[in-house]
């Protein structure tokens, strides 16, 4: 049977079955009472939230033990993060409703991240470990309005794990597992994950001290194609050091404060021709940040005023062997962020909040490479962005979001995004919410690109607008929930090389369309299904790594309050990538083949609350499969671990 045609025959099984339990089901239900904040950076009910928001809560997270954050975020319906199967230290493509990583903002504890060294602005995902995560809250379509540059395709809210409500709680964990090819049958240890936590509250002081590490060998990044040949293990490692403390002054004000520390060393290779030619033990790449912030909280009575404020400064470092030159070069980046975010909600009543805010953001480089150098003088700009949102919530059900920003650029100018977003719940008798939006949002050029050997300081930002309608509903007493969202968005005057090897505003327009929708069935506190569907629609121009058809499903089941099993199983369709030709000395363009993954999860509490252990089982079926062309995928792995609370 035709891939495609189980895929799109899954999709309407998916909206099928919601249709069907709406008909069949006559129970009353209550409404959601799950929280969450990326629409209004306040906490609202789920329910009188305009947007389909994925909330991957610290629940869910235990139940997908011994997998990394990319792969976690690859399993959200309309999220695929390419290189989540490859080696660790592959580097990782971001693309959500046909955008690439620029097009994604990454938000931790309410702040904004970025590498502002980078070629575009983006924050690399590989420096963050899931074990220091606490929920992330997967938010798709145009946010400028709230969140400013960057935001075009998705926000990922990611909030840190917090301190305990006890005086003193520690915690440690230790996994060990293989780190396989297809073609591997290495089943030593390989990849080793460990860390602990120290964290409590003691009166009006809370604290936490975190410390992570990560070790992976064994495994090329690039592919292998000649099986009599040796190619270079590729080694990868990351210390995460993580510090806030938090200080409840008042009744009113409470005072955080954090401090962070992550390093990351990865040996790396490119594919040359597909031959593996350029396999080296020479390449290496080093990244240390260094983050720091103060965050001071204000309730009243009828609103309360925050105040995010970050330093972020990168440093990042490569070693690389030169094929032609046959030389080894130095290159090393350095940029600095500064991020301040003040912004308060006021209830006028129960129906009206007005949510006001400006954020400040600063930026520069400096950079030094076999090529050129950038002077961080001469490398910067600042943003000043005052918005605001009216945030309506009906008793009858209508609920409205709508807000305006000006971002005010030191370089370019002005930029004006808005958004408008009304949904309808029509209550505990049809279980229904309607929702639909037009938002729009902008990229800014990066200081690479305005400021290199190839940069124009002429260029103006990337504009996007999404246009988005769906349903959710809630039925059989909140066990069983289904949602689709359908989606357009067009993206103007994006950046590119022109003819002379500068970047350029690109004329003309892009298009991405498509459909995601989730079902979840809570069948009794033991068992639980989910799955969710993606359909994406790029035009050549976009079409690059982005799979058409997505299927993501899920079996958790617990027969005992102390054991939990889990299966997972994940299509992800035929993609087109493009690849250096050393022969032609071109650009050539090939057809990725469809794969599929199955995994496995066991997880049993020896001490209830205070240990367990668990093993998983990835790519079951041992599927040889390819991510991007040249380079090695993950074949069957197992991985063992162990977690102790006191």
């Amino acid at each position: 049977m035709n891939k495609k045609r189980i895929c799109i025959s899954a999709f309407f099984a998916l909206i099928t079955s919601c249709g069907y339990a709406q008909v069949k089901d006559s129970i009353q239900v209550n409404s959601l009472d799950e929280v969450v904040i990326s629409d209004t950076k306040f906490a609202q009910s789920k329910e009188k939230s305009g947007k389909v928001i994925t909330k991957i809560t610290a629940a869910e997270l235990q139940k997908k033990s011994g997998q990394s954050l990319a792969t976690v975020l690859s399993s959200v319906a309309g999220v695929e993060i390419n290189g989540n199967q490859s080696a660790n230290g592959k580097n990782l493509g971001y693309y959500i409703r046909g955008g690439k990583n620029q097009q994604v903002l990454i938000v931790i504890d309410g702040n904004p991240v970025t590498d502002a060294s980078g070629i575009s602005f983006e924050y690399d995902l590989r420096l963050l470990p899931i074990d220091q995560i606490e929920s992330i809250e997967i938010m798709k379509g145009a946010a400028s309005t709230l969140y400013g540059s960057g935001a075009a395709t998705a926000v990922l809210n990611i909030t840190l794990k917090k301190s305990s409500k006890k005086p003193l709680q520690a915690t440690a964990y230790l996994n060990i597992g293989s780190n396989n090819t297809s073609t591997n049958h290495k089943y030593n240890g390989q990849d080793f994950n460990q860390g602990f936590s120290v964290n409590g509250t003691v009166k009006k002081v809370s604290y936490l001290v975190s410390l992570n590490s990560t070790e992976t060998n064994g495994m090329s990044q690039i592919a292998e194609p000649n099986p009599d040949a040796y190619y270079d293990k590729d080694r990868f490692s990351r210390i995460n050091y993580r510090s806030k403390v938090g200080f409840k002054a008042t009744q009113h004000l409470a005072l955080d404060f954090f401090g962070n520390y992550d390093k990351v060393n990865s040996d790396y290779d490119f594919p040359f021709d597909n031959t593996g030619l350029n396999d080296t033990d020479k390449n290496h790449s080093k990244t240390e940040q260094f983050r720091l912030g103060f965050s001071p909280k204000y309730t009243y009575n009828n609103g309360e005023f925050h105040l995010n404020t970050s330093f972020n400064k990168i440093q990042r470092a490569y070693q690389e062997y030169n094929l032609w030159t046959l030389a080894t070069e130095k290159s090393a980046y350095e940029a600095r962020s500064i991020s301040v975010d003040a912004f308060n909600k006021y209830r006028f009543n129960s129906e009206f909040s007005l949510i006001t805010g400006s954020s400040y953001q600063f930026h520069d480089m400096n950079s030094e490479t076999p090529y050129s150098n950038i002077v961080r003088n001469l490398t910067k700009f600042n943003m000043i962005d005052p918005y605001v949102t009216g945030v309506y919530t009906s008793e009858s059900g209508l609920n409205v979001n709508a807000g305006l920003r000006l971002n005010v650029h030191s370089q370019y100018g002005n930029q004006l995004v808005y958004n408008i977003n009304p949904s309808y719940h029509f209550g505990k008798e049809v279980p229904v919410k309607i929702l639909s939006s037009i938002s729009t949002a902008f990229i800014t050029p990066s200081l690479y690109q305005l400021y290199s050997e190839y940069g124009t300081a002429t260029l103006t930002p990337e504009k996007n607008t999404t246009i988005e309608s769906g349903f959710e509903v809630v039925l059989l007493n909140r066990k069983l929930t289904c949602n689709a969202v359908g989606f357009y968005r067009e993206q103007h005057n994006s950046i590119g090389f022109d003819a002379t090897y500068h970047y350029a505003n690109i004329q003309g327009l892009n298009k991405a369309k498509g459909i995601e929708t989730t079902v979840r069935y809570d069948v009794n506190s033991k068992l639980n299904l989910n799955a969710n569907y993606t359909f994406t629609q790029v035009d050549e121009a976009l079409n690059r790594l982005i799979p058409k058809h997505k299927i993501n499903g899920a079996i958790d089941f617990s027969p005992t309050q102390r054991l939990f099993l889990n299966a997972s199983y994940q299509y992800v369709d035929g993609r087109q990538d493009a690849f250096f030709d050393g022969n032609t000395y071109t650009t050539r363009v090939a057809k990725l083949g469809s794969y599929q993954l199955v995994n496995a999860l066991v997880k049993y509490e020896l001490i209830k609350t205070r240990m367990s252990i668990f093993g998983t089982l990835t790519n079951i079926l041992n599927a040889d499969f390819v991510e991007n062309i040249g380079y090695s995928t993950r074949g069957r792995n197992f991985k063992l671990g162990l977690n102790i609370t006191l």
